[in-house]
């Protein structure tokens, strides 16, 4: 009779086989950010962090670097275990595609420059501001929107709570225990996840149409293993919910390791 260690270990290695492709590909890019940072040559931290007055034409790249690269081995492992999860559950509902165009497009560059807005022009700042945990808390937001469409409130006591607030607690204790955190950083994201939650960023996604083409173009499906096509979505796109009973079982599951977040996001 297997053990309950041994079963544990065989459910984590299947959930990790299973893991699709865009997901894979992020968590490896993340690893490889972190080994590249051990050597000295290159300071890929203040490279790649989105950092406020080094922003410009020239390093527009930034908004899209910063959440792959971390302070320190910790910082990447919980960012990791938090978003895995949860970014399994985005793609394998939206697709492949449709994860990278947004992920390395608006769900990204959005919350990054209202991030910007605010430190730069507001706060008069510069703090720099690195890590996953942003996407953490953007997908936090959109998990919170779904949740909220089908069971509005958390009865505690004789207390109703909104359950599209638990985003906002969340950020609000990490801010609390653990030190250097953006909240500033966290809030954009949980921001930026409420508007795709409710459908009004649908329009910077990518039409099916043009997906299917190119999808069937390249055959993607043949030859990228683990590769989530339009047609594979579970849930549709664009806020169509699953049935209740996966709602259900989907909506308690909460990611691992919160304290990823950098100044941490930062130094």
């Amino acid at each position: 009779m297997p053990t309950i260690q041994g079963f544990s270990t065989l459910r984590a290695r299947s959930y990790v086989f299973r893991l699709p492709l865009f997901t894979r590909a992020m968590i490896v890019v993340m690893v490889a950010f972190w080994l590249a940072g051990l050597q000295s040559a290159w300071d890929v931290r203040q490279w790649g962090a989105l950092i406020p007055n080094e922003l410009g034409l020239a390093t527009m790249y930034r908004v899209n670097t910063f959440p792959l690269i971390h302070i320190n081995f910790f910082h990447a492992l919980f960012n990791i275990l938090s978003l895995t999860p949860l970014l399994e559950r985005f793609e394998t509902e939206f697709g492949t595609l449709t994860s990278l165009a947004l992920f390395f497009g608006p769900l990204t560059t959005i919350p990054a420059l209202i991030y910007v807005f605010i430190e730069k022009f507001i706060l008069r700042g510069n703090t720099a501001v690195m890590g996953a945990s942003i996407w953490v808390f953007l997908l936090l937001g959109v998990e919170a929107i779904r949740t909220f469409k089908t069971n509005p409130y958390l009865v505690i006591g004789t207390h109703h709570v909104p359950t599209w607030t638990t985003p906002l607690v969340l950020v609000l204790v990490v801010e609390a225990l653990i030190p250097s955190t953006s909240f500033v950083g966290h809030l954009c994201g949980v921001g930026t996840g409420y508007l795709f939650g409710l459908g009004y960023l649908k329009f910077l996604s990518p039409p099916e149409k043009i997906l299917r083409w190119i999808e069937g173009r390249l055959n993607l499906l043949g030859r990228l293993p683990h590769y989530v096509s339009v047609d594979q979505k579970t849930y549709g796109r664009f806020g169509v919910l699953p049935t209740s009973n996966s709602s259900a079982s989907t909506s308690t599951m909460t990611p691992l390791g919160l304290i990823g977040s950098t100044q941490r996001l930062g130094p």
